[in-house]
C-alpha cells in the first residue's frame, strides 16, 4: 500500500528524519508512537504532499486514495450532515452535473457511477458516523458555525471516516473525544476495510485497534508486529540483547587496547598489536542503549483532614439560569479516587467546577471542610498562561514570598531544570505547558485535585508517569479522562453524569464500555429504520401528522442539545476573553446569540403544543 524509501527530512538545520525506509502492505493497521517532538506528524504532512522531503521517495500504489483528518471546515451555515457529504467529491459533483446535462449518454453514466458509489446510502452512512462521534440528530441539521472548535474537530474526524480511502492516516483522533465516543472509534476501526496509521498517546486504543507499531527514534522507524503491549515487549528484549552485546563488544576492545598498549612498543610483538589496533578500528560497535528520559511527576502531600471533604445536598448546577445538574447528592472523602463517565455535554465540566467553587450552586447546599484546598487542572488553562513570562516568574508569583531555592525544586519536581524554568512559556510544547499547570494546581499540596482531561498533550510515558504519581498521592482524586487506561489504573470508584444528574455507577469500565457500543447498535439499527421509513413518506401521495408526544419529545431532544452546545461555547468564549482572541470571540457571539434564538424559538415552540393539550 505504502513504500517510503531513504526518506531524509530538515528543519531548521535539525534533522528529524534520515534515510527511512518502510514498507506497509495492504490491510494493515498501524501504530505510529514516538515521544512528542520526533516528526510523526511531519511523517504524515510528508506521505500526504503536503511537506516536500530533502531526499528519498514515498509511493503509494497505483489507483489508491489517501485521506486525512481537515483542517478547513467551512464556516458558515452548512449543516454538519452537509459538511460530511460534501467531503466526497466525487458524489457532489455528480448530483450536481445530473441536474444541468441533457446528453443522455452522460445521464446514464452519472446515474450507474452514482450506484457503483452507494451514493443513495450515503445520508445515512454519514448520520450513522456523527451519531458515533456524538452529534444528536438535532446538531446533525445544525449550522457548523454554531460549534466550537473540538464538535468541529469531531465532524472533520467524521468527513475523513466517512470517505474511507484506501489509506487513511489519523493523526491523535482521540483528542476531542470523550470516552463514548471514542469507544465508538475503537469499533469503527477494527472493522475498518482498508489500511490505516494512527497517531495516539492513547494505549487502549492503540492495543485495540492495530496490529502492528511504527517506532520513530533516533531519527529512524523500527517496525513491530503486534499491539502497543507486545511493542514495549519487544522493544525492550530487543534492547537489553542491544545492550548485552555492546558490553560484550566494549569486553573484547578493552582485552584488545590491553595488549595494544602493553606491547606496542615492544618490537617482537610490534606487529601483533598493530593488527589488534586495526580490528579494533573495522569493529562494528553496537550503541549502547541510552536510558529514554521520562519526567517523573511528585505532587506534594497534603495534611490530612476528617471526611468529609465536600458534601452535596440537593445541589442544582448550571448557567444562565438553567439547570444543566439536578438534585446533586454526593460525597468526597479524602481517601476517594473517582472517575466521572458520560458524554461531552452531560455536564461533568460542571460537576467539576461546582467543586472547586469556580461555579455557584443554583440551588441546594454545598457544605465544605474548612481548611479544604483544592487544585483544579483543566487543558483549556494552557491558553490562559502569559506567554512572556518563564514557568520561574509564574510559580514566584503563585508561591509568592518562598525562597527562590524552594520555587525551583518545586519546578524540578514536574521536570523543569534551571534551563527550562528561565525559558518563556510560549516557547515550550503542549506537554510541558501541561506540567506547569500540574505544578501550578499542585504547589500549596491540595486535600483534593479535580483534573479535567489532563491527558492531552502528554505522550505515553507522560501518562504512565502521571499515573504513578496520582497514585503516589495520599488526598482525593475527582478524575475526567477520555484514557481508560488511566481510569482503570487510577479510579477505584466511578460516577455517571448522564439524565440531568449524577449517580455512582457500581459496575466496571468494561460493562459501561458494553453499555456504550449496545447503545451504539441501537442507534444505528434506528437510523437504518428512520432511513426506510422516510423512503415509504417519499413514496407515499400523503403522510399522517406526528402525534404532539412524539412533537414534544423531539423539540425537548432539541432543546437539550442546544443547552449543552451552549454550554461548551461558554468555556471556548471564556478562554478567548482570556488570551485575548477577539476576532475569535467576535465569532463566537455570535454563534451564541444564534444559539440564544433557537433556545427561545424551541421553547415558544413546546409552550404552544403544551398549550394545545
Amino acid at each position: 500500500m505504502l513504500s517510503i524509501t531513504d526518506l531524509t527530512y530538515r528543519i531548521a538545520g535539525r534533522t528529524l528524519l534520515d534515510k527511512v525506509s518502510i514498507n506497509i502492505p495492504a490491510g494493515h493497521r498501524v501504530g505510529l508512537v514516538g515521544p512528542n517532538g520526533t516528526g510523526k506528524s511531519t511523517l504524515f504532512k510528508l506521505i500526504s504532499g503536503e511537506l516536500t522531503s530533502d531526499g528519498g521517495e514515498i509511493t503509494l500504489i497505483k489507483g489508491a486514495s489517501m485521506g486525512m483528518v481537515r483542517q478547513d471546515l467551512p464556516e458558515d451555515e452548512t449543516t454538519l450532515i452537509d459538511v460530511v457529504l460534501d467531503s466526497d467529491k466525487e458524489r457532489a459533483a455528480l448530483f450536481k452535473e445530473a441536474e444541468t446535462t441533457q446528453d443522455p449518454d452522460r445521464i446514464g453514466y452519472i446515474y450507474t457511477r452514482l450506484e457503483e458509489i452507494q451514493a443513495y446510502d450515503a445520508p445515512a452512512r454519514a448520520a450513522t458516523i456523527l451519531a458515533g462521534l456524538g452529534f444528536s440528530d438535532a446538531a446533525q441539521n445544525s449550522p457548523i458555525n454554531s460549534f466550537s472548535g473540538g464538535w468541529r474537530a469531531r465532524v472533520a474526524l467524521a468527513a475523513a471516516l466517512f470517505l474511507q480511502p484506501n489509506l487513511l492516516l489519523l493523526d491523535e483522533p482521540t483528542n476531542h473525544l470523550d470516552f463514548e465516543a471514542m469507544v465508538w472509534l475503537e469499533n469503527y476501526l477494527t472493522r475498518y476495510p482498508g489500511t490505516f496509521i494512527i497517531i495516539s498517546h492513547d494505549r487502549d486504543i492503540l492495543n485495540k485497534t492495530v496490529d502492528h507499531i511504527l517506532h520513530l527514534e533516533n531519527l529512524k522507524l523500527v517496525k513491530y508486529t503486534g499491539n502497543y503491549d507486545q511493542f514495549e515487549r519487544r522493544r525492550a528484549e530487543r534492547l537489553l540483547n542491544q545492550q548485552a552485546m555492546h558490553e560484550k563488544q566494549q569486553a573484547q576492545k578493552a582485552k584488545m587496547m590491553e595488549f595494544v598498549n602493553r606491547f606496542k612498543a615492544k618490537a617482537s610483538k610490534a606487529r601483533q598489536a598493530q593488527s589488534r589496533l586495526k580490528m579494533i578500528e573495522k569493529m562494528d560497535i553496537v550503541d549502547a542503549v541510552m536510558a529514554d528520559r521520562v519526567t517523573a511527576f511528585v505532587f506534594p502531600e497534603p495534611e490530612e483532614l476528617k471526611s468529609p471533604l465536600i458534601t452535596l445536598e440537593d445541589v442544582d448546577a448550571g448557567y444562565g439560569g438553567k439547570p444543566v445538574l439536578r438534585k446533586l447528592n454526593l460525597r468526597v472523602d479524602q481517601d476517594d479516587r473517582i472517575a466521572l463517565l458520560g458524554a461531552n455535554g452531560n455536564g461533568k465540566s460542571t460537576l467539576v467546577k461546582i467543586l472547586s467553587s469556580r461555579l455557584t450552586p443554583m440551588g441546594g447546599q454545598m457544605l465544605k471542610s474548612g481548611k479544604l484546598k483544592v487544585g483544579y487542572f483543566a487543558q483549556f488553562q494552557t491558553d490562559e498562561l502569559d506567554v512572556e513570562r518563564t514557568p520561574f516568574e509564574v510559580m514566584r508569583e503563585a508561591m509568592k514570598d518562598k525562597p527562590q531555592a524552594k520555587i525551583r525544586a518545586m519546578l524540578g519536581n514536574f521536570g523543569f531544570d534551571k534551563h527550562k524554568a528561565d525559558t518563556k512559556v510560549g516557547e515550550l510544547s503542549g506537554g510541558e505547558k501541561a506540567r506547569l499547570l500540574f505544578c501550578l494546581m499542585s504547589f500549596n499540596a491540595p486535600h483534593i485535585m479535580l483534573l479535567d482531561e489532563p491527558t492531552n498533550h502528554l505522550d505515553i510515558d507522560a501518562r504512565e508517569a502521571l499515573m504513578q504519581a496520582l497514585n503516589n498521592y495520599n488526598g482525593a482524586v475527582i478524575l475526567v479522562s477520555h484514557d481508560p487506561h488511566l481510569v482503570e489504573c487510577v479510579a477505584d470508584r466511578l460516577w455517571l453524569v448522564a439524565d440531568g444528574t449524577c449517580e455512582p455507577y457500581h459496575d466496571d469500565l468494561e460493562a459501561y464500555r458494553g453499555l456504550i457500543i449496545a447503545q451504539r447498535r441501537k442507534e444505528r439499527e434506528q437510523l437504518k429504520r428512520e432511513a426506510r421509513n422516510q423512503k415509504e413518506h417519499e413514496a407515499t401521495a400523503s403522510t399522517g401528522e406526528p402525534g404532539v408526544d412524539q412533537k414534544s419529545a423531539r423539540i425537548e431532544a432539541r432543546i437539550a442539545d442546544i443547552i449543552r452546545r451552549k454550554d461548551a461555547m461558554e468555556n471556548e468564549m471564556a478562554v478567548c476573553a482570556t488570551s485575548g482572541d477577539d476576532k475569535q470571540l467576535k465569532r463566537l457571539n455570535q454563534s451564541y446569540a444564534t444559539l440564544e434564538k433557537e433556545l427561545a424559538s424551541a421553547e415558544r415552540e413546546l409552550e404552544s403544543l403544551i398549550a394545545t393539550l
